[in-house]
C-alpha cells in the first residue's frame, strides 16, 4: 500500500496527498470562521450576522419610530433570505445588539425581556419585539445611495450588502468580542464624541501619533461606567500595539447614616461583573466549602472567613429600574477604616478586575490583523472617503440623468404642437421623435410615458428653474469629486454633525490608581505564639497565657513566648543571622503541642533559633552579633517571601547573632555588655539604620571576649539581673554616665564580674 493516500478530484483524474488536502480544507474552514462569523470588519464594525440583521430589519421597514414586530418574524426573515444558520445564533446576536449593558450604543430597540446584567437569559423570540434605534441610521442611511457593493445571498435569490456605509467608526464605538481559529478579538467600546473628535483631527493632520490621538480618546468607555485605574502610559502602549489589558474597578460612594453609622454603596460595575456575581463571591468567602479532596477548610479559607465576618455585617442588592446598579455593603462597626473595608471588597470580589483588549479585525484588504489606534482610524477614514466619493458620484449620475430628461422636455415644450402631431400620426413615434427633434432614446421614452394633458400643461419657467437648479447641483458635485480637500471638509462636517446628534458624555472615569491590595488577610485578634526548644511552634488565642500550664513533648521545654496580633508579622532569627517569616494567623492553635518549624520554614543546617519577634512592621530593633557589630532595622526589613528565609545579619565564623532588642520610644543611648564584664554606653545616633549587613562596630573587644547583650536605653540607668556565686539572683543598677564614651572604644569594667541573666532598661 502506498504511503500517500490520495483524494480524487470530482471532475478530473488529478489526485492530492491526504495531508495537503486536510491542510487546505482546514485552512478554508478556518478562514470561513474568521471572515464569516468571528471577526468584525474595520469598515462598519459588524460581523456578518449583525450586518444581515440590520439590513433585514431595514428592508422590513423597522426603522426608528416604526411599530416593533415580533422578534421571531425578524429572525425568520434573516434566516430565509440571508443567514444560512440556526435561529438561535441569529436571535442571540439580535438580543446582544439590543442590550444597553452590553453595547455602548445599542442598534436595536427591544421590547420585552432581553436579559439582564446578572446573566439572566432573554425571553423566547416569540415573546419579544424589536425595531431599529435612531443611531442605527449611522450604518443604514446611505445604503441606497450606491455607497457599497451588493453580493448574492447564500442561494443567489437575493442581494445583500458586502459592507454597511458607516458614517462613524463603529468598530471602536461598540467594540466586539469573538473567538476564531487561532485568533480572538476583544475590542472595547469607546465614546462617540471622543472617537469623532479623533477622526476629525486625523483628517486635518494625517500624521498624528498615537499619543496625540489619545488626547481625544483616553481609553475605553464601558456601558456600565466604572473607573479605569491603569496609568496613561500603559494605556498608550496598549493602543500602540493593539493588545493588552486595563484594570477596571467599580465606583462607589459612602453614605452617612444616623449615629455616625455609614455604608458603602456601589453604583457602577466594571464590564463582566454583576451584582449577582459579587454577592456570590461574598457568600463563598463568608461560608466557604472544603476544596476538592479535602475534609475541612484550609487555614487560608478559615482566615479569610474570619476576616469577612469581622468586617462585613451584611450585603444586599437594591438595584431597580431607577437605579440599575445599587449594591449596599454595611460594615461591622462604624469605627472601622472605610479604606480597609473597601479594599477588602475590591481584593476579594470582581468589583476590581482586568479587562483584556485585543484589536483584531478584518482590515480593508480583507485580512485579519491586530491593529493600533492610528491604523484603525486611518483605514476607516480611507473607507469613509471612498464611501462619500461613491455617494457623490451616485447623486451626480442621478442629477445628470434628471437634467437629461428635463432637457428633452424643454425641447418638447418649444415644439409642442409638432410633437403631439408626431405622436398622433406616426406608427413609430419613438423613432420619429428621436429623428425629428434630436432626442435620445431615454428622452423619447419619457415623453411617450407622459399623458397628453400633462404634455400640454408643461410650463417652460418651471422646467427652466428646475434645470438651472439641477445644473448648479451637478456642478457642485463635480467640483467636490475633483477636489479632495473639499471632500475631506464635507466628511468632517458630517462627522461633527453626527457627533452632535448622537454623542453623549463619557461614562467610564479615567483616573489612575494603585491596584487594590489587602495586607490584612485575617481578622485582627490578639494571639500568643509559643516556641519550644526543639522547634515546635503553636499559638493561643488572646494574651496573658499562663506559661506554667503549657505542656511539651518529653525532653522539650519552652524557648520563647511572644504576645502579638494575627495581622502582625512574625520573624525568627537564627544564630547565623538568617531571618524567616511566618503568618501568625496560619499557626495551629488549641491545646496541642503545635507543629515542627521544619514543616513551615527551611532552617539552615545546624542553625539554632535565637529570637522570635512580632509586632507592627515599622517597629525598630537594635540588631547585633557577638562580635560587637550591629545596626538599627525595622521589623519589615526582616521579612522574607521564601521558606528558606533571607540573609539579614552578617556574622563571622565563631560569632553568633544576638536576640534583637526593641528600641523604646525616645531612646538616646546604647548600652553594650561583654562576657568579660566590660560595658560601654554611646549615643544611639552614632548607629545607622540598615536593611541588612554587618553594621558598625559597637566597641573594641579584647581577644577571647564577646558581646553578651546590647540594648537601647531611653533613661539614664540600666538594671542588670545577675546570678551570684551562691546561685542567688540579684540586681545591679548602673548609671550610663559612668560608662559613656564614643562608639568603638573598649569600654569600662563593671565593679565586679557578673553572670548576666537579663538587662532592664
Amino acid at each position: 500500500m502506498s504511503d500517500l493516500f490520495s483524494v480524487a478530484a470530482a471532475d478530473s483524474e488529478a489526485s492530492l496527498p491526504l495531508d495537503r488536502y486536510a491542510e487546505r480544507a482546514y485552512l478554508e474552514y478556518a478562514m470561513s470562521v474568521v471572515r464569516g462569523r468571528a471577526l468584525p470588519e474595520l469598515a462598519d464594525g459588524q460581523k456578518p450576522v449583525q450586518r444581515r440583521i440590520l439590513f433585514a430589519m431595514k428592508e422590513m421597514g423597522l426603522l426608528a419610530g416604526a411599530k416593533p414586530v415580533k422578534s421571531a418574524r425578524v429572525v425568520g426573515e434573516i434566516l430565509g433570505k440571508f443567514h444560512p444558520h440556526g435561529d438561535s445564533s441569529a436571535y442571540e446576536a439580535l438580543v446582544r445588539m439590543a442590550q444597553d449593558f452590553t453595547l455602548r450604543y445599542p442598534l436595536i430597540d427591544g421590547q420585552g425581556n432581553f436579559g439582564s446584567r446578572d446573566g439572566d437569559d432573554a425571553a423566547a423570540m416569540r415573546y419579544t419585539e424589536a425595531r431599529l434605534t435612531p443611531i442605527a441610521a449611522l450604518l443604514l442611511s446611505e445604503l441606497d445611495q450606491g455607497t457599497v457593493d451588493f453580493i448574492p445571498n447564500y442561494d443567489g435569490a437575493f442581494d445583500e450588502p458586502k459592507l454597511l456605509p458607516a458614517r462613524l467608526p463603529m468598530v471602536l464605538l461598540n467594540g466586539a468580542t469573538g473567538i476564531a481559529v487561532g485568533m480572538a478579538t476583544d475590542i472595547p467600546p469607546h465614546n462617540l464624541q471622543e472617537v469623532a473628535a479623533a477622526a476629525v483631527a486625523l483628517l486635518r493632520q494625517p500624521n498624528l501619533s498615537c499619543a496625540e490621538l489619545m488626547q481625544y480618546i483616553p481609553g475605553p468607555d464601558f456601558p456600565g461606567g466604572g473607573q479605569i485605574i491603569t496609568p496613561a502610559a500603559d494605556c498608550l502602549a496598549i493602543y500602540e500595539q493593539g493588545r493588552g489589558s486595563v484594570r477596571v474597578r467599580a465606583r462607589w460612594k459612602i453614605e452617612t447614616l444616623a449615629r455616625n453609622q455609614w455604608r458603602v454603596v456601589v453604583y457602577e460595575l466594571p464590564p463582566g461583573c454583576s451584582a449577582k456575581k459579587v454577592l456570590a463571591e461574598i457568600e463563598e468567602g463568608t461560608n466557604p466549602k472544603p476544596r476538592a479532596n479535602k475534609k475541612g477548610l484550609s487555614a487560608e479559607q478559615q482566615n479569610l472567613k474570619a476576616l469577612w465576618l469581622s468586617q462585613l455585617e451584611r450585603a444586599r442588592d437594591e438595584s431597580d429600574q431607577k437605579q440599575p446598579v445599587r449594591l449596599v455593603f454595611e460594615p461591622k462597626s462604624s469605627r472601622q477604616d472605610p479604606d480597609v473595608f473597601i479594599n477588602l471588597l475590591l481584593t476579594h470580589t470582581s468589583l476590581e478586575c482586568n479587562v483584556s483588549l485585543n484589536f483584531v479585525m478584518l482590515g480593508m484588504d480583507g485580512r485579519p490583523q491586530q491593529k493600533g489606534l492610528p491604523a484603525i482610524l486611518q483605514e476607516w477614514i480611507g473607507f469613509r472617503l471612498a464611501t462619500v466619493t461613491r455617494r457623490l458620484q451616485y447623486h451626480l449620475n442621478h442629477t445628470q440623468a434628471r437634467i437629461h430628461i428635463l432637457q428633452g422636455r424643454m425641447t418638447v415644450f418649444l415644439n409642442l404642437d409638432a410633437v403631439i402631431a408626431v405622436i398622433r400620426d406616426s406608427d413609430t413615434p419613438k423613432t420619429d421623435l428621436m429623428r425629428q427633434f434630436g432626442l435620445s432614446q431615454t428622452q423619447a421614452e419619457d415623453i411617450l410615458e407622459i399623458r397628453l394633458r400633462q404634455l400640454a400643461r408643461l410650463e417652460h419657467e418651471k422646467l427652466a428653474n428646475e434645470l438651472q437648479q439641477l445644473s448648479g447641483e451637478a456642478e457642485r458635485l463635480t467640483q467636490l469629486l475633483q477636489d479632495e480637500r473639499a471632500k475631506q471638509k464635507l466628511v468632517i462636517r458630517e462627522i461633527e454633525a453626527d457627533a452632535a446628534k448622537y454623542g453623549d458624555p463619557r461614562r467610564t472615569l479615567m483616573q489612575a490608581a494603585e491596584k487594590a491590595t489587602l495586607t490584612q488577610q485575617a481578622a485582627d485578634e490578639p494571639v500568643t505564639v509559643i516556641l519550644s526548644q526543639k522547634g515546635w511552634i503553636r499559638s493561643r488565642a488572646g494574651h496573658g497565657v499562663d506559661v506554667a500550664t503549657l505542656s511539651f513533648k518529653d525532653g522539650d521545654a519552652l524557648h520563647s513566648v511572644v504576645e502579638t496580633r494575627t495581622v502582625w508579622p512574625l520573624v525568627l532569627l537564627d544564630q547565623y543571622g538568617r531571618c524567616y517569616s511566618l503568618d501568625c494567623a496560619t499557626l495551629p492553635g488549641g491545646r496541642g503541642e503545635g507543629v515542627p518549624l521544619s514543616s513551615l520554614i527551611e532552617v539552615q543546617e545546624n542553625a539554632e533559633i535565637v529570637a522570635m519577634l512580632a509586632g507592627p512592621a515599622e517597629q525598630r530593633y537594635l540588631v547585633s552579633g557577638s562580635g560587637g557589630y550591629g545596626f538599627i532595622a525595622p521589623l519589615k526589613e526582616m521579612l522574607s517571601r521564601v521558606r528558606a528565609g533571607k540573609a539579614f545579619l552578617t556574622v563571622n565564623e565563631e560569632e553568633r547573632a544576638l536576640p534583637p532588642v526593641l528600641i523604646p520610644e525616645h531612646a538616646q543611648q546604647v548600652f553594650v555588655l561583654t562576657q568579660q564584664s566590660r560595658a560601654l554606653a554611646f549615643a544611639l545616633s552614632e548607629l545607622k539604620e540598615m536593611n541588612k549587613g554587618r553594621g558598625l562596630q559597637f566597641l573594641s573587644l579584647e581577644e577571647g571576649d564577646s558581646v553578651l547583650s546590647a540594648v537601647a536605653v531611653a533613661g539614664e540607668r540600666v538594671v542588670l539581673t545577675i546570678r551570684l556565686r551562691t546561685g542567688r539572683e540579684d540586681e545591679l543598677s548602673l548609671s550610663l554616665a559612668d560608662f559613656a564614651a564614643k562608639r568603638g572604644r573598649r569600654g569600662k569594667p563593671l565593679p565586679k564580674k557578673v553572670q548576666l541573666l537579663a538587662i532592664t532598661v
